[in-house]
């Protein structure tokens, strides 16, 4: 009984534990930030972060902030749906067929080893600014949905899979019923990893693209007028909708017992 009593404590208190040295690792950054702004004395360069704090509490009242937080949202949004989507297909045949996982490897070290602006840059030239974000996250989450997912999937169990050949189940079957289950913590893990890479690469794209309505367009704007402060606050924008996406798939893991690492 007391056993019993002691691993509910634990169960309990891990949680409060993570959350209480997740707020002490926020003041020590603070702490660190506001020295460093005291030394460098130019808000230009490095503002306070009451400063920032201010200015973000500022933008809040403003309407054209959520119209465009909400328009990288919604970018975001797509550019993970469309990796996932293809991601989960061209993962599922790779992980199944040898052949096409041979051809797809070079593919796949070519997007992966392609920097972040060269897509951006390209897709300005082919793209409308709104597209530009979108696209440029996608090509550079595709590869590490299709990674993850082909490596859930031959992680399947060999036994089940011949069971199921001796019993006469078809390929498609055992995909389904065998391999795809095996690999869902790695689909998570994906979804996890491609949705915060979604975020960066969207935002990232916004500042270059410019569109009418984006927080990269926000960061970049305030960039060129000098407002430091404001910068850091649009950049904390897109810090957010990064954390909400990570606790959000961590709620989802829990509730389906699915690891995300």
């Amino acid at each position: 009984m007391a056993g019993m009593r002691t691993s509910g404590t634990n169960d309990a208190s891990g949680p409060a534990k993570r959350r209480a040295d997740g707020l002490l690792a926020i003041a020590v950054i603070v702490a660190v930030w506001k020295l460093a702004a005291s030394f460098v004395d130019l808000d230009i360069i490095l503002p306070p972060p009451e400063r920032v704090f201010s200015t973000i509490a500022e933008l809040c009242t403003q309407e054209r902030f959520f119209s465009a937080l909400g328009a990288t949202a919604l970018r975001g949004l797509a550019a993970f749906a469309i990796s996932m989507l293809l991601g989960l297909g061209f993962g599922l045949a790779t992980g199944v067929s040898t052949r096409l996982s041979s051809f797809m490897a070079p593919v796949l070290t070519l997007v992966r080893a392609t920097p972040v602006l060269a897509v951006i840059l390209l897709a300005l030239v082919w793209f409308p600014s709104d597209v530009v974000p979108v696209f440029s996250a996608v090509v550079m989450a595709f590869p590490v949905v299709v990674a993850d997912v082909a490596a859930g999937v031959r992680s399947a169990d060999a036994r089940l899979i011949m069971m199921a050949s001796s019993f006469g189940v078809g390929r498609w079957q055992t995909v389904m019923g065998v391999r795809l289950p095996s690999a869902m913590p790695h689909v998570v893990s994906a979804a996890r990893n491609a949705m915060g890479l979604s975020w960066k690469v969207v935002v990232a794209g916004e500042v270059l693209s410019q569109p009418v309505r984006a927080l990269g367009t926000g960061m970049q704007n305030a960039r060129v007028m000098l407002e430091t402060a404001e910068v850091f606050a649009w950049a904390a924008a897109g810090v957010a909708l990064c954390a909400i996406s990570d606790a959000l798939f961590d709620a989802l893991a829990r509730r389906l017992s699915w690891p995300t690492r």
